[in-house]
Formats: C-alpha cells, structure tokens, sequence
C-alpha cells in the first residue's frame, strides 16, 4: 500500500489517505476510528494495517483525484529522524572523508520536514553552497532493540524517498552534521510511503536525483557499505528503534559539493531525487537576501 498526507487545494487541514494510481482514497473513509497520520498508523500495528486493507478491498469509499491536492511531509512527527553518513564508498571519497568501521550517525530536526513539491528557502548570508542527497528512508513498524541482521528487515513498516538537502560549507566547518542538514525544509520526504511489502529487497533499488533537468546522481542501493538491515542492527544495540522512527540511509556518490565546477542548489533551481518503486520528491528552492 502507498500513503501520503495530503491537503485539498482549499484547506490547510493534512489527511492520511491511500494513494491508487492518480486516486486518493483518505483514511477517514475507510476506518469510523481512522488514524489521522502515517505514525498513529505505524503504532496501530499489523492489525490495525491489516483492518484498513480490508476496508480498502470493499471498494465503497470515495476517491478523490490526486492533482487536487498537495502533499505534507510524508512522516509529520517520528519519534526521531536518524541519518546515516558516508555510507556509499562514492560518496565518502568524493567528499574526501573515510568510511569508519562504524556507521556515521546524526539526526536531523523535526522542523527540517516537508513535502514534495514544496518551496524550500534560506538566507544567502547564511550559505550559498547547499547541496543535495538522494537517499532510501526506512520506516520502522515494531520496535527494534538488539535485533541482528537476519531479522532486521522483520522491523520493517517502510519505506519512502528522502532529500538529505545540506549546506556544506557549515558541514565542513562544525564537528557535527545536524545544524547544516537541519534548515527549516531541508529534509523532504515522500511523495509516498510505501509499505515493505512492495519493497521486496531494498538493496536492489535504483535511486537518482535531477537538478534542473541533468541527472546528478545515478546509482543503486545495492551499493551501500551497510546494508538497511545491517543499518538496523548496528543502531537497535544502543538504542531501542520505535515504531515510526525514520532512518534515512545515505546518499550514493555524485554530490554537487565534488564536482568540477561544483554545482549547487540556487534561486529558482528545481531538484527530484527519486527511488523507483516508491517515488519521485520535487524540491522548489528559494534563496533569500
């Protein structure tokens, strides 16, 4: 199953709704006691996900045309946005940093997440060296603590498109990664959330970005240094994953910070970063003076 939060073009109320080709089908439609979000969904378990396909499959519930609505952040409010650093060899060499014997992690701030197709704005004064990351999320359903890697995957939800957006210049020059990630709007998520089930192995997955009509990136997830379930594994030993956490799981090589001449996001650039099978998130950026 696909979801999204959503909002019609005259209202600024977000609803959880299924998404079916170019329909929406919202929760509330389905369910008399219907989760209002994807993470009161997660929470609800197997049964609950499991009592909404059911609805689904009556078929009685309204649908509504997809292009009426915009999109929110496909996750609202995780318990914690964990990402993954220099976790494709491409991407630690073109930075110039190394690929330690443990994971790079951070997190990101809730304030950074938005939706697709959404404008994205900062301050000149503050950066003009932002960059973007296309990057796998992975959505956790049942909590997680010292889970090995053959039943990492077991943990689960799913998964959706993440823009891991980044000022490098403040990167290079603080210890930790949070802040220059963590600009309001710098982590859009989505269009979708997509459940595991239609993700049967997500290290065979292409993921790519577009910035203002040239492909920047183009790579696999099979080319991970860690794997998601290795990711989750490493993570659950020190820290119990709740349902809903979000862990966005690094971004292949081709950044614009490496390239000669280096390219990065402008005023009025337009940027996709896409995973097939689970979607296409446009970014609308706007500098500031």
């Amino acid at each position: 199953m696909r979801f999204a939060h959503l909002r019609r073009s005259d209202s600024t109320d977000v609803q959880l709704a299924v998404v079916e080709d170019s329909e929406a089908i919202l929760v509330a439609d389905l369910l008399s006691s219907a989760p209002r979000t994807l993470q009161e969904l997660i929470e609800g378990g197997d049964d609950l996900l499991s009592e909404l396909r059911v609805a689904l499959g009556r078929g009685s519930a309204p649908r509504h045309p997809l292009a009426e609505h915009s999109f929110a952040s496909a996750v609202l409010n995780p318990p914690v946005v964990i990402a993954i650093g220099l976790n494709y060899a491409a991407h630690s060499s073109e930075l110039g940093l190394k690929t330690d014997t443990a994971p790079t992690v951070f997190t990101l701030w809730p304030n950074s997440l938005t939706g697709h197709d959404a404008i994205t704005q900062w301050p000149r004064s503050l950066s003009e060296s932002i960059d973007y990351e296309a990057e796998l999320g992975v959505l956790i359903g049942r909590p997680a603590k010292n889970v090995d890697q053959a039943a990492a995957l077991d943990h689960v939800w799913g998964y959706t498109v993440v823009n891991d957006i980044t000022a490098r210049d403040i990167q290079f020059a603080e210890a930790q990664w949070s802040r220059c990630k963590s600009f309001d709007g710098f982590t859009p998520t989505g269009p979708y959330a997509v459940t595991a089930d239609e993700v049967p192995d997500p290290q065979n997955l292409h993921i790519w970005t577009v910035m203002d009509g040239h492909t920047v990136q183009d790579a696999s997830t099979g080319q991970m240094v860690r794997s998601v379930a290795a990711l989750i594994a490493h993570l659950s030993q020190s820290i119990t994953l709740l349902p809903g956490a979000l862990i966005s799981t690094g971004s292949p090589g081709g950044a614009g910070y490496s390239r000669n001449p280096q390219i990065f996001l402008r005023d009025r650039s337009t940027v996709t970063v896409g995973i097939d099978g689970i979607g296409e998130l446009t970014t609308h950026c706007r500098i500031t003076d």
